[in-house]
């Protein structure tokens, strides 16, 4: 996909993919679910139960609905029916992943070390960090990185242009704190969570708090690392 700089008239591809409803495009909230809460007993039921903090006995129950609703509601997984399904069980897997990363997110060394500062993207764990060296500087932080058909490239790369206040003339999206690394992806905040399926058009997309920071710690020819593979890509 591709992107124009409104005010520069630049090209640039890889914007945020957001591929729910208009009014999430537009970075409002995913309208409400008219369809009731299932009863059904989903494949992953013992998991969510566990994740939830839910009695583990592998039943459906009124209360377990409840309690998956919302956390579908929170990261806008669709449809919002309480079922323990495929796609709710993988957003919990992979929060699992993130949480065990702690502080050590490049414990197996897979993010170079001889670069000095560099900004780390594992698509695999959908998490970010920036370190200088061995030395970690920020984060680990969650991400959300290009869904299928749309994958945010791997391999060294160097952030070549910044935009505080980029707007994609396509969507007529704001993409604030922009910092291109690859052909148009680019770091940048989204209001919406960083566990909402099924991803970006390619950009890494983080929360305001991320990509302030992230703003305040990189700049032009910094660079950035991406490994692995977004998990359903």
């Amino acid at each position: 996909m591709k992107h124009r700089d409104i005010r520069k008239g630049a090209v640039a591809v890889g914007i945020t993919a957001l591929v729910l409803p208009l009014t999430v495009v537009l970075g409002g909230a995913a309208p409400a679910q008219a369809a009731s809460c299932s009863m059904s007993t989903g494949p992953y039921q013992k998991q969510v139960e566990k994740f939830l903090g839910r009695p583990v006995d592998g039943k459906q129950s009124a209360a377990d609905c409840k309690a998956t609703r919302a956390f579908q509601s929170k990261h806008g997984i669709t449809p919002t029916i309480g079922y323990a399904g495929s796609v709710t069980w993988g957003v919990m897997s992979l929060m699992n992943q993130q949480k065990a990363a702690g502080k050590t997110p490049n414990k197996a060394g897979k993010c170079p070390t001889n670069k000095g500062r560099i900004a780390c993207v594992d698509l695999t764990r959908q998490l970010s960090w920036i370190q200088d060296g061995k030395k970690l500087v920020y984060g680990p932080v969650p991400i959300r990185s290009g869904r299928k058909g749309y994958a945010t490239r791997t391999g060294l790369k160097k952030v070549y242009w910044r935009d505080l206040h980029h707007v994609s003339s396509l969507y007529n999206v704001a993409m604030p704190y922009s910092q291109f690394f690859d052909g148009g992806q680019a770091f940048h905040s989204v209001n919406l969570s960083m566990w909402n399926p099924p991803g970006s058009h390619g950009c890494v997309n983080m929360t305001s708090t991320t990509a302030k920071k992230y703003w305040s710690l990189l700049k032009k020819g910094d660079e950035v690392y991406v490994y692995g593979r977004k998990p359903g890509t």
